[in-house]
């Protein structure tokens, strides 16, 4: 199964980064030449000036040349095949939707819809390949749960993507936890790909960073929201009880589900749609509490790269601290979300 060492899995990861690193401003003079933007005509929009998109064209780009070229090199079998293309080829669909999206504009239903098509048929592959990572013991109920977080991370993601270099930077935190519990784990595939994706996105985060030069938009959003949720929906974590086993997914991703929790809960409270944008985002509510957008990024990477620590950690400690660091990490998620949903909304 893709059993490489540390320092090719690490070489994965530069190739990526150098692969997005390249095309992104050629995407970048292409969006120019194709009046590709996202313009700042939404009073939810944060930036003055038109970004060019198709960012994540690159990011998708980059992902599948990378993540088939070291199938090739390895002397795959049909079944790594399968398994790789299980994740990335619904993510190229969507990433396309996506791209779509982007220079119609299109409103949320088509998208949800989707997202929700993307679910069901990559629940369906992975309850029929038994490669659940934290299976429950009920078919319907593994389906049930790997759809409901295919569509939440896939928002999670695409809400999470606000601000200059939040997404790309977040995921590619957590896809280096990722990657360190599936090589932990000896699940070589999620591990490689996990490598391919966090190279991917810092490659894009070289021009994605405040300033940013050019946007994801939803084709890179989605795309990175399917296959991180993939993954990880995936990965067997080797914790010690099923609680902690299923923490581990979603530490690796707390930061944009509180985010998303965050949002979408204010909207509702203040009686608007939860697919209507607005300034009530983690990144939102800290500049207006009097941090720069970038301080506020990094205090979000930071956070992540805790929670994503956290996830680490749970297969390499005894039970109890096991369970301890579980528990700590929850009740400071919980308490940031009372914090960040009391703060101003808008």
């Amino acid at each position: 199964m893709l059993h490489i060492s540390l320092w090719q899995y690490f070489a994965l990861s530069i190739f990526a980064f150098a692969v997005v690193g390249f095309l992104t401003p050629v995407m970048r003079r292409i969006a120019i030449q194709l009046r590709i933007y996202d313009l700042p005509n939404i009073a939810h929009k944060s930036h003055t000036e038109p970004i060019p998109y198709l960012g994540g064209i690159a990011i998708i780009i980059g992902t599948l040349l990378v993540s088939y070229a070291a199938l090739f090199v390895k002397h795959f079998s049909s079944r790594e095949f399968w398994l790789e293309s299980s994740a990335l080829v619904p993510a190229l669909i969507l990433g396309l939707i996506g791209l779509w999206d982007d220079i119609k504009n299109l409103p949320p239903g088509p998208r949800f819809f989707a997202q929700s098509l993307a679910g069901v048929f990559t629940a369906g592959l992975l309850v029929s390949s038994h490669t659940v990572g934290n299976p429950t013991g009920y078919r319907w109920l593994d389906a049930a749960i790997t759809v409901a977080w295919i569509v939440g991370i896939c928002n999670s993601i695409n809400f999470f993507d606000n601000v200059d270099g939040g997404a790309a930077g977040t995921v590619a935190i957590s896809s280096i936890g990722l990657a360190f519990l599936g090589f932990n784990g000896h699940q070589y595939l999620i591990t490689a790909m996990a490598a391919v994706l966090a190279g991917a996105t810092m490659g894009f985060l070289l021009w994605n960073k405040s300033p940013a030069r050019i946007y994801m938009g939803d084709a890179g959003a989605l795309f990175l929201g399917i296959v991180i949720a993939t993954l990880t929906i995936r990965l067997h974590p080797n914790a010690q009880t099923k609680w902690t086993s299923f923490s581990t997914p979603l530490l690796l991703l707390a930061v944009p589900i509180l985010d998303t929790s965050v949002a979408v809960i204010s909207r509702i409270r203040r009686g608007v749609s939860p697919f209507q944008g607005g300034k009530d985002h983690l990144s939102h509510r800290l500049v207006r509490a009097g941090m720069s957008r970038p301080i506020a990024v990094i205090l979000l990477w930071a956070i992540t790269g805790v929670y994503a620590f956290c996830a680490v950690l749970i297969p390499l400690v005894p039970l109890k601290a096991e369970e301890y660091v579980v528990a700590i990490a929850w009740t400071s998620w919980i308490t940031l979300f009372v914090l960040f949903i009391r703060s101003e909304d808008m």
